[in-house]
This record gives C-alpha cells, sequence and structure tokens, in this order.
C-alpha cells in the first residue's frame, strides 16, 4: 500500500516521503530507515521545540553501528542553570 511518512522534526506538518510503496505488514511503531530528510540531517539538527536528536548509524553489509549515540531530554536539560 502507499502511504505518506511524516515525523516530529521541525513543524507538525512535516512530510519526509509522499506515496511510497510499503509491505502490507508495516504497524506502528516499526522501525523505517530514511537515508535523507532534506534540511533535517545532523549537519542542520537543533533543538527547535526541544526536540531530541536522533542517534546516527552506519550500516554496511548488513550489519548496523551507532557512530553518534541518540539525545536524551538529560542532555538538553543540562544546559539550564
Amino acid at each position: 500500500r502507499e502511504v505518506t511518512v511524516v515525523g516530529k522534526h521541525c513543524e507538525s506538518g512535516d512530510v519526509l516521503v509522499r506515496d511510497l510503496p510499503l509491505p502490507a505488514d508495516v504497524r506502528p511503531g516499526d522501525l523505517l530507515a530514511v537515508p535523507a530528510s532534506g534540511a533535517y540531517q545532523r549537519s542542520m539538527a537543533s533543538n527547535y521545540n526541544h526536540v531530541t536528536r536522533p542517534p546516527v548509524v552506519a550500516v554496511r553489509d548488513g550489519a548496523a553501528r551507532v557512530i553518534v549515540r541518540r539525545e536524551t531530554e538529560e542532555d538538553l536539560l543540562r544546559l539550564y542553570v
């Protein structure tokens, strides 16, 4: 089936991919790997709206490893005095 993939990136109306064919067995909570998401890449990421940045994951020959860890709420709050 064709779906539109949206996400919590910058604004509530952000769309990553329109009319993407996905297998019928994809369910809420499943993870989708998106190789590029425009201005939302790590180099342009910010904490606008206090949204934590996702991890950066490298994939090679079917093996994945985290090369930059996911930000936590604690990371955001540690800047406050």
